[in-house]
C-alpha cells in the first residue's frame, strides 16, 4: 500500500511538472476578453470600461479610446474581437448599456488604425426584460460574414423560452449588427429575428470549429448543471425547463430531459463555472491539439475536454494550484495557448 501511495504521489508530481505557465502581462482589473492583432500585439477589455493594446515583446500597454459603458454587477466592457473587413481593420466589442431603465447587452465596433480606435458605433442593442445586473453572456464568434453573440437570461429564467425577448439566447447577426433572413425565426410572428437558439442560462463561452464547421458554447448552470453544447439552428437548449442543476437552496428546478429540448454534450455537477471556450489549434502543445479548453471561474482551473464524434472521451483539470479565477482562453497567432484571469493577468500555458 505504501509503495502504491508513493507511486501515486510521484505520478502526480510528474504530471504537474509537465504543465507550466508564463506570465505575459499584468494589470489591476478583470481582463474579460482579448484577441490578437498580430503575433506581438493583443487587444483586451477590462471590465471597468477600458480597452488596452498590449505589446507582448515589451510587456507594456497603452489605453485606447473606449465606448461609454455602464459598469454594474456583472456588466461592463466584455468581449472583444479584431476583424479585418474589406481591408478595414475593426475592433468589435460587447458591453452593458442603459436603454431606458434597463441595462442591456450591446454590440459595438470601432476602426483600428495606427494604434488608435476611432469612429465608435453601436451596432446592436438587445431587447431584455430584467431589472438585474447579472448573466450578460456576451461572447462573440465570427463565422464567414456573420456574428454569433451570446446573451444570458439576465436572472429572468423564464424569458429564456420566450422568442419576443433576447434573454437566454444565442443570436446571429450580420457584420453590421442586423438580423439575417436565413435565421430560423426570421419569419416567425412576434419572434425576434436575430435569435439562432434559445433556452440558455448564461453562455459565456462560444467557439466555431472551422474544421468540423460546428458551433459550440459553454454556459453556467445554477448549483451544478454547467454545460458544453453543440449549438444548432433553431434548437431549444431547455433552460429552465430542463437542467442538471438545482436551486442554490437545494430543490430541483425542472426535469433533466424533455422531448424537443437538447441535451448538453457534457454537463458538470458540481459546477466548474465555465467562462471562455476554445479549441486549441496551435503548434506549441502537440498533445493538446484539437482539445477543448474551458476557462473556469469558481473552480479556479483550466478544464481540458477531449471529444470524439461529439462524445466525451477524456477530461482533466489543469492549473488548480494557481488559484486564479480564469476568465477567457484562446489560441494565439503564435501557436501558444493564452488565458486571462480576474486578477488582471494574461498567461501562456505549456505541457
Amino acid at each position: 500500500m505504501k509503495v502504491l501511495i508513493l507511486f501515486s504521489i510521484l505520478l502526480s508530481l510528474n504530471i504537474n511538472a509537465k504543465i507550466s505557465t508564463n506570465l505575459v502581462f499584468k494589470t489591476d482589473d478583470i481582463i474579460w476578453g482579448f484577441d490578437f492583432i498580430n503575433k506581438s500585439k493583443i487587444i483586451a477589455t477590462l471590465k471597468d470600461g477600458k480597452i488596452l493594446e498590449i505589446d507582448l515583446k515589451s510587456k507594456k500597454s497603452k489605453e485606447l479610446q473606449a465606448p461609454e459603458v455602464v459598469v454594474s454587477g456583472q456588466g461592463g466592457l466584455l468581449d472583444i474581437h479584431y476583424k479585418v473587413i474589406n481591408k478595414i481593420p475593426y475592433v468589435y466589442y460587447t458591453f452593458s448599456k442603459k436603454v431606458g431603465k434597463t441595462l442591456v447587452t450591446a454590440l459595438g465596433r470601432a476602426i483600428y488604425s495606427d494604434g488608435k480606435l476611432s469612429k465608435h458605433q453601436t451596432l446592436f442593442e438587445s431587447k431584455i426584460y430584467s431589472s438585474r445586473s447579472i448573466h450578460f453572456g456576451s461572447r462573440l464568434a465570427f463565422v464567414e460574414n456573420s456574428i454569433f453573440m451570446t446573451i444570458g437570461d439576465r436572472g429572468e429564467r423564464h424569458y429564456a423560452q420566450k422568442l419576443d425577448y433576447h434573454n437566454g439566447k444565442i443570436l446571429r447577426l450580420s457584420l453590421e449588427g442586423k438580423s439575417l433572413s436565413d435565421n430560423p425565426f426570421y419569419n416567425t410572428k412576434d419572434a425576434l429575428p436575430e435569435i439562432w437558439s434559445l433556452g440558455h442560462r448564461n453562455p459565456q463561452g462560444i467557439f466555431y470549429d472551422s474544421t468540423s464547421k460546428q458551433l459550440y458554447s459553454s454556459e453556467f448552470g445554477p448549483r451544478g448543471g454547467d454545460e458544453l453544447n453543440l449549438v444548432q439552428k433553431g434548437l431549444n437548449y431547455g433552460w429552465p425547463v430542463i437542467t442538471y442543476g438545482k436551486e442554490y437552496w437545494g430543490p430541483s428546478i425542472g426535469e433533466e430531459k424533455k422531448d424537443g429540448m437538447e441535451q448538453p454534450l457534457v454537463n458538470w455537477t458540481p459546477s466548474i463555472s465555465p467562462s471562455g471556450l476554445t479549441i486549441y489549434t496551435g503548434d506549441k502543445n502537440s498533445k493538446w491539439k484539437g482539445s477543448f479548453f474551458l476557462a473556469c471561474l469558481g473552480s479556479t482551473h483550466l478544464h481540458r475536454v477531449v471529444l470524439k464524434n461529439n462524445k466525451l472521451v477524456k477530461e482533466e483539470s489543469l492549473l488548480e494550484k494557481l488559484e486564479e479565477r480564469i476568465r477567457h482562453v484562446r489560441t494565439g497567432l503564435d501557436g501558444e495557448l493564452y488565458f486571462s484571469t480576474d486578477s488582471g493577468k494574461i498567461f501562456t500555458v505549456h505541457q
